[in-house]
């Protein structure tokens, strides 16, 4: 691939799969594009979710902490859902400019920040909700056990097999 956004593994597509750079960015813009209707929906619904909760009667009644930890909650969705959406809107944007390459690793970019953020916002909705259905101890237990799964599984495990 000709590109200067070229990964270390294009040889390896090109021997393996006898794949063009169009092929090869072609099949990447297609995985991507899969992977992000599959986090969009979900996202999108916590987002909505989260807008709701202020107009909700009991809001009024949380504490400072649990109005940080919600603030700081609904901007990371919101900031996810961003994020997780823009490459559509790059796509269309720059749609038969020749610029696929580039359109591929903005996107992918954007799609890992927007998964850091979404698991922010998870981790601040398990706070919240465990926070107000058990109390603040197990609150924070279980956010520390969600972030803890989300690094985990989300990004160490998968980095481990990228050496």
């Amino acid at each position: 691939m000709t590109s200067s956004h070229a990964e270390p593994h294009d040889d390896w597509s090109d021997r393996v799969r006898d794949e063009t750079p169009a092929q090869h960015l072609d099949r990447n813009w297609s995985s991507l594009l899969q992977e992000l209707r599959v986090v969009q929906t979900g996202v999108q619904l916590l987002t909505g979710f989260l807008l709701t909760l202020p107009f909700q009667a009991r809001f009024a009644e949380l504490s400072d902490y649990l109005r940080g930890v919600y603030l700081v909650t609904v901007l990371s969705s919101i900031t996810a859902t961003i994020l997780l959406v823009a490459p559509i809107s790059m796509h269309r944007l720059l749609f038969r400019r020749r610029l696929l390459a580039r359109v591929v690793h903005a996107a992918h970019w954007c799609t890992l920040i927007g998964l850091l953020y979404l698991g922010v916002a998870l981790t601040g909705s398990v706070i919240l909700v465990v926070t107000l259905v058990v109390g603040n101890s197990a609150g924070n237990i279980a956010g520390v056990c969600t972030a803890a799964l989300f690094i985990a599984l989300w990004f160490l495990f998968p980095w481990r097999y990228r050496r």
